[in-house]
């Protein structure tokens, strides 16, 4: 069982990422080397900002592009910055090559169709003492870890080049809307599998979905398949208000 150490960061899993290092100096505890030989003995969570409202039906219509099946096939550990390294303590990141198994639904207006792979960018290890093969597992509260082998649902959102009046570029690039839009879903089943770095079943968590405040698509259709999330997006109602100025201020921005 991993044992979970809540940690603050900043939003987004790229900028948790950046970021987190320094926040983590004083809890960083013996785990796994990033080449996956054993379990990790703790997991450091971040806390992170939603792009999008990301919980139920409702919101993945309005923001999201596709709600697509994937299963995470390989990861590839992205080195940590010549400033950490002279720091001794910073974040391994990961790329995470997701297979797309099936899109269950699309936005009719979307920009782009549905990517069949998907370089994920995920949270990785921290690491501490200048030593970087003693690393603890990273991951966002209530995201799922996103890890080899596991299958999950995500809702997920194109957005375009951005260039800024600073001159900073960034890239295009599918991202999910947030907290609530990506989904355990081992063997095609919604709350089972691994999320903040630890694995259990549907039943374990539709035991401990009961509490949570905000209750959606994970929580209420828990136990079911896809059949249930699309029954469901297809009897959502879109917040077109909400998709306006969302697309107002994606258009803020762009490359030209």
């Amino acid at each position: 069982m991993n044992i979970r150490t809540r940690i603050a960061a900043a939003a987004g899993i790229i900028a948790a990422a950046s970021a987190v290092g320094i926040a983590v100096a004083a809890l960083a505890a013996p785990a796994a080397d990033p080449g996956g030989q054993a379990a990790a003995e703790e997991v450091l969570l971040g806390q992170g900002s939603d792009l999008f409202p990301s919980v139920t039906a409702a919101d993945w219509v309005t923001y999201a592009d596709h709600v697509i099946v994937v299963e995470a096939v390989s990861e590839e550990a992205i080195a940590p910055t010549a400033e950490e390294l002279e720091r001794g303590e910073g974040v391994i990141g990961r790329t995470v090559a997701l297979s797309i198994e099936e899109v269950l639904w699309s936005r009719e207006d979307a920009p782009v169709a549905a990517p069949s792979t998907w370089a994920y960018s995920a949270l990785g290890w921290h690491f501490n003492e200048g030593d970087t093969t003693d690393v603890v597992e990273m991951a966002l509260a209530d995201f799922p870890r996103v890890e080899v082998g596991h299958q999950y649902v995500m809702a997920i959102r194109w957005q375009a080049a951005i260039c800024d009046d600073d001159g900073e570029f960034t890239q295009a690039q599918w991202l999910g809307l947030g907290e609530g839009s990506e989904i355990p879903y081992d063997a095609d089943m919604i709350g089972n599998g691994e999320s903040e770095g630890t694995v259990q079943d549907a039943a374990a968590f539709i035991a401990t979905a009961e509490d949570e405040p905000d209750q959606g698509v994970e929580e209420l259709l828990a136990g079911q398949g896809a059949d249930a999330i699309v029954s469901a997006l297809e009897d959502a109602k879109a917040d077109t208000a909400a998709q306006a100025e969302a697309a107002e201020f994606a258009a803020m921005h762009p490359c030209v």
